[in-house]
């Protein structure tokens, strides 16, 4: 998951929906494709670690950012180059389907952003995020 483009110039299925759907396209093939894609969600406290030496805990933490507005929000991405240039002191992350998220996403409250900072971002809301579990079974 380092390079955004394949050799043959086309985007990783999970950034070809976040394209479509940024680009007004909003339809369950492209939603179904995001739910079913392996995201990289970044380690909380891990740009304090040098060198990555240190395991990763075995719980799942959600990293949560706090807006200037007061949201909240998880930020989790489509490759380690759109991470980089989200968060750029974070190298760790762990790789985890999109809708496993959505089964113990605590809050409504709390947005999920995909590719933070990037043209195709997408950010869904609590209800979103649980739906997205709905959409595996459809698309298996």
């Amino acid at each position: 998951m380092t390079d955004d483009i394949s050799p043959d110039g086309a985007l990783p299925p999970a950034q070809r929906a976040l394209h479509e759907i940024a680009n007004g396209s909003e339809n369950v093939v492209a939603l179904s494709t995001l739910a079913v894609s392996d995201v990289l969600l970044p380690v909380p406290g891990s740009d304090e670690q040098p060198g990555g030496a240190a395991e990763l805990p075995p719980e799942i933490q959600l990293p949560v950012y706090e807006q200037n507005d007061g949201r909240q929000l998880v930020p989790v991405f489509t490759s380690e180059s759109r991470m980089a240039e989200a968060l750029p002191t974070t190298r760790r992350y762990r790789l985890v389907q999109l809708a496993a998220l959505s089964g113990a996403w605590p809050s409504d409250d709390l947005i999920l952003s995909i590719d933070t900072g990037n043209a195709d971002a997408l950010s869904i809301s609590g209800q979103g995020v649980r739906a997205l579990a709905g959409l595996v079974g459809g698309s298996n």
